[in-house]
């Protein structure tokens, strides 16, 4: 079961660097860095001063100002304005860059990878444009209901390494394994390998939600954040693409695989997809 998921990854890391690849992260990375930093200097200083007079009316963060001696503007709550700013921007970049790559480059990736692998591979195009921003729309939904439900507990030094990176990876499994799925397979053919495959895919998915929490180094640097903004917001952007390309990759070749076992080669017409073997588990081909 776990051999298809990291031959993958090794298959997907390998074309991560192609200059090709590479060059496409470009794309989003320039939309994303110009929105963000437009965004910044509309709305940056108001945001942390409103952030500011939001946490100095917690009687329990002015307890422990006082009590800790925070020599800075502000108290501890203009210590922690910027910080608790950054943290609330984090869910809408990495939401907002996962929406481009999806829509943007898993289609080109998914197609790079169906040539160079697949080349045989039938596109019965089961899903349209509509029905996989439906299906993006509604899991991004979800995903950020579960992230103001579960927000408190970022505070919680354990649970910001658990709790986010599990919602990224449940929402990108939902997204890129469709999207991987949307132009090779037919709408039942889809269905029968997110059903079969739920649980490698959603594995694949915490994995590159764990990965996505690498530009979380780049936000720890806390109040210099606010000094080297026009460096910081590109860099962890730049990060998100990557390791969401990796993760569009990653999922390409476990889907088509996938695809390509339930049809019992690469080429010839799909039978019916109501019985899927497990990844992994040898097919014979029946004349």
């Amino acid at each position: 079961m776990l051999k298809p998921v990291f031959d993958a990854f090794a298959r997907a890391l390998a074309q991560a660097f192609l200059p090709r690849v590479i060059g496409l992260t470009l794309l989003p990375l320039a939309a994303m860095t110009a929105l963000a930093l437009l965004l910044g200097w509309l709305w940056w200083g108001a945001a942390v001063a409103w952030m500011q007079a939001a946490l100095q009316g917690w009687p329990v963060l002015g307890w422990l100002g006082a009590r800790l001696s925070v020599q800075a503007p502000g108290g501890l709550a203009g210590w922690l304005a910027p910080l608790f700013v950054v943290m609330l921007a984090m869910p809408v970049i990495v939401l907002a860059t996962l929406a481009v790559v999806s829509l943007w480059l898993t289609p080109v990736l998914t197609r790079l990878v169906a040539e160079r692998r697949f080349p045989r591979l039938q596109r019965l195009q089961g899903a349209s444009l509509a029905s996989s921003i439906g299906w993006s729309a509604g899991s991004l939904a979800v995903a950020v209901a579960a992230l103001a439900v579960t927000l408190p507990l970022w505070l919680i030094p354990p649970l910001v390494l658990i709790v986010p990176p599990l919602i990224w990876g449940w929402l990108t499994y939902r997204v890129m394994s469709f999207d991987a799925l949307a132009d090779h397979a037919s709408a039942d053919e889809r269905r029968a390998i997110l059903k079969a495959h739920r649980w490698p895919l959603l594995a694949i998915g915490v994995l590159c939600g764990y990965m996505g929490a690498a530009p979380g180094v780049v936000w720890a640097s806390g109040l210099l954040f606010a000094a080297l903004f026009v460096v910081l917001v590109p860099l962890a952007i730049w990060i998100y693409t990557f390791v969401f390309v990796l993760s569009s990759l990653w999922f390409a070749h476990y889907c088509l695989d996938a695809l390509a076992r339930l049809r019992g080669d690469a080429g010839g017409p799909p039978p019916d997809a109501a019985a899927l073997p497990p990844a992994g588990a040898s097919i014979t081909k029946v004349s």
